[in-house]
């Protein structure tokens, strides 16, 4: 027993033997060394639009935060009209930081759609949906609205008073849609109003259905952007752009990114802590100045400044056509842009940065008023 021991725990070839068969153990059943390879082989270019490539990053740890954090809340949460109020709040009061782990959830869904936002952009002035890239673009635009969805479906749950409202008014605004709207009204609610059906609904959305097919997706998203690698911008001659690894030198900066934000995250659950107002009555007036979160302020403020008729249709019908035809256009910009020389598609940056600046305005303004 003690020679097998000291054998063991002999330095040199002795230890280096017993490692090697280990992996060579591990490597006949998972095939763990073809991985290890394409990691090693991974490089990021380096330029100076690389920052840029940390926000994909960022996004992605922000959604990991948001799966622990509400793996936690779960434990406690009870979804119905009776319940869902009480638990929040006995999850903030009784719970031992649970009013932390809430509000780093609130918080992170945030910082994720900002993360996720600033990344789309990124990846539209770098023209980054090139070819061989468009179905990257693709997955990342279908990421962005889940990432919304998942905002919408989780503001619902706390049960409270501007929470019930604002889902009243958005899903009032969905049953405009041509043809479909009806359908699409009783399909969120659970029936003709937002009641406990809505609730347990919105519940089933947000931690089953939603989170199953943003796995999906970004399983796939991630393999892609591993297939093809990070793309350069056309001003970029990629032969000449000198390379970092991934590992470690890439993987490191994103640690600190990671770090920074969760550092952010408690910084704002500790000196802001989010909120759950009063529970909500459905036989109450709604509050004055109801707004949705920061992430549909732009299109609610639109929708408001739109005349009732427009050449004889309404007005309203027309606005969610127009959100919805961009919606479409920014899922098929790939296919629709010419991906030729850097003089070509110019008008795509001046789109996104007169974008960018139409959020901004009527978001201040809205909340101003």
């Amino acid at each position: 027993m003690r020679a097998a021991t000291r054998s063991w725990f002999r330095g040199g070839s002795g230890m280096n033997g017993r490692i090697s068969k280990c992996g060579d153990w591990l490597e006949e059943r998972l095939g763990w060394r073809a991985v290890q390879q394409v990691i090693d082989h991974k490089a990021v270019p380096q330029h100076r639009h690389t920052i840029w490539y940390y926000f994909g990053g960022m996004t992605l740890f922000l959604f990991v935060v948001q799966v622990c954090t509400g793996i936690m809340l779960l434990l406690y949460y009870r979804p119905s009209a009776e319940n869902a109020f009480e638990s929040v709040q006995f999850i903030m009061t009784e719970v031992q930081f649970g009013w932390l782990v809430r509000s780093i959830h609130s918080w992170s869904a945030n910082l994720m759609i900002a993360a996720a936002f600033v990344h789309m952009f990124s990846t539209l002035f770098l023209r980054a949906f090139r070819r061989p890239r468009e179905l990257t673009w693709v997955t990342g635009a279908l990421l962005l609205f889940l990432s919304l969805a998942f905002g919408f479906s989780g503001y619902l749950l706390p049960w409270n008073k501007l929470a019930f409202f604002a889902t009243k008014v958005g899903t009032d605004i969905a049953g405009v849609v041509p043809l479909i709207g009806p359908f699409l009204l009783r399909f969120l609610r659970g029936g003709d109003e937002v009641t406990g059906a809505t609730l347990t609904r919105f519940f089933g959305f947000h931690v089953a259905i939603l989170p199953a097919c943003a796995t999906a997706l970004v399983s796939l998203h991630v393999y892609l952007v591993q297939k093809h690698g990070m793309s350069t911008p056309l001003s970029v001659d990629p032969e000449a752009t000198p390379k970092m690894k991934f590992v470690p030198d890439f993987l490191l900066r994103d640690l600190v990114g990671w770090l920074a934000a969760i550092t952010l995250l408690a910084v704002l659950a500790a000196i802001f802590p989010w909120e759950l107002g009063e529970k909500a009555d459905p036989f109450a007036p709604a509050p004055a100045g109801i707004k949705p979160e920061w992430y549909f302020v732009f299109m609610f403020q639109t929708l408001k400044y739109i005349p009732s008729k427009i050449l004889g249709m309404d007005g309203e019908i027309i606005g969610i056509l127009f959100f919805g035809l961009l919606g479409l256009l920014l899922l098929v910009t790939p296919f629709v842009s010419p991906s030729g020389r850097p003089r070509g598609r110019s008008w795509l940056p001046i789109i996104g940065i007169l974008a960018i600046a139409y959020i901004i305005v009527l978001s201040t303004f809205a909340y101003r008023t």
